[in-house]
């Protein structure tokens, strides 16, 4: 290096990016290499940073897996209430717009998150953090469709139907088993058949 050559200082990352960053090459390694792959230390070494760097924001696996369904449910979340925000007020409007919105963020997602699913399945405590998120879906889920409904409340039972096939139809069209219109369609059919049901909610 010359003389009047002055060295670029190399920018250190906020915590907020530096999760950012850690999160989206988490996903690339699940992506590329599988859920099996994704270690603390292996990620780290994707990432081009120290093993300490990654155990300060995750601290364990699980804790890396927990941050990964919380970053596609925060996603899922906005999409979400975007598309409903703009959506008719109506009940083929807003079941469309559930219907359309999960499946695209799973397809968005890719392969990926049926093997973090999985995984959270695995630990208990993984396991209750997914079914807190799931609650919250199926409430949101619940203010909006209600109104379209008989007796003006749907019940967890259906809340859970309607979740469930969500999931099986957005992994399905991700594994290129059906097309994502497919499982749109098929959702929103189900969706509009547990609403017109109508029974009430019972915890």
């Amino acid at each position: 290096m010359s003389s009047t050559e002055i060295p670029v200082p190399r920018r250190r990352l906020s915590r907020e990016d530096r999760l950012r960053q850690l999160l989206d090459r988490a996903w690339r390694l699940v992506r590329e290499e599988g859920t099996e792959a994704l270690t603390l230390g292996r990620l780290a070494e994707m990432a081009g940073v120290t093993k300490p760097v990654v155990y300060d924001h995750f601290s364990t696996r699980a804790g890396l897996l927990a941050a990964l369904y919380k970053d596609f449910d925060e996603r899922q979340n906005t999409v979400l209430e975007q598309a409903l925000a703009a959506s008719e007020p109506s009940l083929e409007g807003r079941a469309g717009v559930i219907a359309s919105s999960y499946v695209e963020c799973v397809l968005l997602q890719g392969r990926e998150i049926p093997g973090v699913i999985a995984a959270l399945n695995g630990a208990p405590e993984l396991e209750a953090l997914k079914r807190e998120y799931e609650m919250i879906f199926m409430v949101k889920c619940r203010d909006v469709l209600a109104p379209f409904a008989p007796s003006g409340d749907i019940s967890l039972a259906g809340l859970r139907a309607m979740l469930g096939a969500a999931e099986a139809l957005s992994h399905a069209a991700a594994s290129d088993e059906i097309s994502p219109a497919q499982a749109q369609e098929e959702l929103l059919e189900t969706i509009k058949a547990m609403v017109r049901r109508g029974a009430r909610l019972k915890s």
